[in-house]
């Protein structure tokens, strides 16, 4: 992994391909044991977490469904502080065991916004997988119950992360590179 730039801000190498599957694949044995007598129903939340829906599914090997929200709260490297829907449920989740996949909670604006939503639909349970947490960067108390990794405060790119739409592509997450005032 070496140094990319986007759109003239470069980014470091943070966590690879590889042990992202492997946490991955983790998370998918744990909700496998979790859920072994219920059938989830999966809710991603678009764009971040489509790689993540589609590799952690490709582990769970459970009967279970999926569908997808698309929420929006990042304007370049910063989250707006608004949580705006773009594409709403199509799904009857009265008595549903849903699973929110996240590629990542930060402020917690979007999750809180969705699980609000998620129960005026009376669904029997709700938990929560995000591939990264930033306890820091939290301003709603939300709980994640499948975490991959705890990252501190930077913002980040790569598998389904994206900086002005750029960069959901990479298989490895990068970090924003920071000028060292003290190099």
């Amino acid at each position: 992994m070496q140094e990319i730039i986007i759109l003239n801000k470069t980014f470091v190498p943070f966590l690879e391909h590889s042990l992202i599957q492997q946490r991955i694949e983790e998370i998918a044995v744990q909700m496998q044991k979790d859920y072994a007598t219920r059938e989830p129903l999966f809710l991603g939340v678009l764009n971040g977490s489509f790689l993540f829906a589609a590799d952690l599914l490709k582990n769970y090997q459970g009967t279970c469904r999926i569908s997808f929200v698309k929420f929006t709260s990042y304007h370049g490297t910063q989250s707006s502080g608004q949580v705006n829907t773009l594409l709403g449920l199509n799904e009857d989740l009265k008595g549903q065991h849903i699973i929110i996949l996240e590629d990542i909670v930060d402020s917690g604006l979007t999750l809180h916004q969705l699980l609000l939503t998620l129960q005026s639909y009376q669904p029997s349970s709700v938990q929560v997988a995000s591939l990264l947490l930033k306890p820091k960067a939290l301003k709603m108390a939300v709980s994640v119950d499948y975490c991959g990794f705890e990252v501190e405060n930077d913002f980040l790119l790569g598998f389904g992360l994206d900086y002005n739409g750029y960069g959901r592509n990479l298989k490895h997450i990068y970090k924003l590179k920071t000028k060292n005032v003290y190099a």
